[in-house]
């Protein structure tokens, strides 16, 4: 059965942010991601997931200004400085709160900048996020993303990941498989799966359209989180949607799992 950990940047925001490792431990969640915990202070965080048995599965590097429109700033080349900066905040923050794993998001790709640009800046960065984190003991992940949710995002389908870690060279990186995503940009779901998977680390959901939970859509979540266990994976996957009503109605679809 698939580890379940749920994504607090979508989930009990019923809550305040601080509130909701408690409520995610109370619907049975053993693990905990979310976008960024930059605003909070370690130690708080730490708390939270202690107190409430909780395992941080998952957080983002820093991604530039969210709130101004940033999705990642990896591909851009007036940035390098910043995320290098980025790169050392986020491993203090994923020593402190015991992550193992940390994403990095690829961004839009400014204005004025060519493909072949960004795709040299980004190989360049996550080289370098590579070797920090892998002496931290830290893997790099990275996610591809539609270009519905977030237009002229660079990163958009899993050949094209693949074919950025190779470049990349490093045996500290690989992809997070975001279904949700994949299935807008792609489709294909199990195939995909089974034929990366020794590439693939991390697993999110959501169902299509709507990115609201499993079974209010068109992908048929009881076989693909089947195909997950028949194919040996055996990360954790990330609970990143929407609820359609309030969050503890929407897990009903997880009664089939515990």
């Amino acid at each position: 059965m698939p580890k379940f950990a749920a994504n607090l940047s979508m989930l009990f925001n019923e809550f305040d942010f601080l509130d909701r490792f408690e409520a995610a431990a109370k619907a049975g969640f053993q693990g905990v991601e979310y976008l960024f915990p930059y605003a909070f202070e370690q130690q708080a965080l730490k708390q939270k997931l202690e107190q409430n048995g909780l395992k941080q599965v998952l957080f983002n590097l820093p991604a530039g200004d969210w709130e101004q429109g940033d999705r990642g700033i990896a591909v851009d080349p007036s940035r390098t400085e910043e995320f290098k900066s980025g790169v050392a905040m986020a491993i203090q923050y994923a020593k402190a709160l015991e992550c193992d794993q940390l994403n990095c998001l690829a961004g839009i790709v400014p204005e004025g900048v060519s493909t072949e640009q960004a795709e040299a800046t980004f190989v360049s960065n996550l080289r370098y996020a590579a070797g920090e984190l892998e002496k931290a003991g830290i893997k790099l992940i990275i996610e591809a993303i539609n270009t519905r949710d977030i237009p002229g995002f660079f990163l958009t389908n899993t050949q094209q990941a693949l074919a950025i870690i190779e470049q990349v060279g490093s045996r500290n990186i690989q992809v997070q498989y975001d279904i949700y995503h994949m299935q807008i940009m792609e489709g294909d779901l199990a195939q995909t799966l089974s034929n990366n998977l020794a590439q693939i680390r991390h697993v999110q959901l959501a169902d299509n359209p709507g990115r609201h939970e499993p079974g209010t859509g068109e992908i048929n979540y009881p076989f693909v989180l089947q195909h997950l266990d028949s194919i040996g994976y055996k990360g954790w996957v990330g609970c990143e949607y929407k609820p359609k009503s309030t969050t503890i109605e929407g897990l009903s679809w997880l009664n089939d799992y515990n």
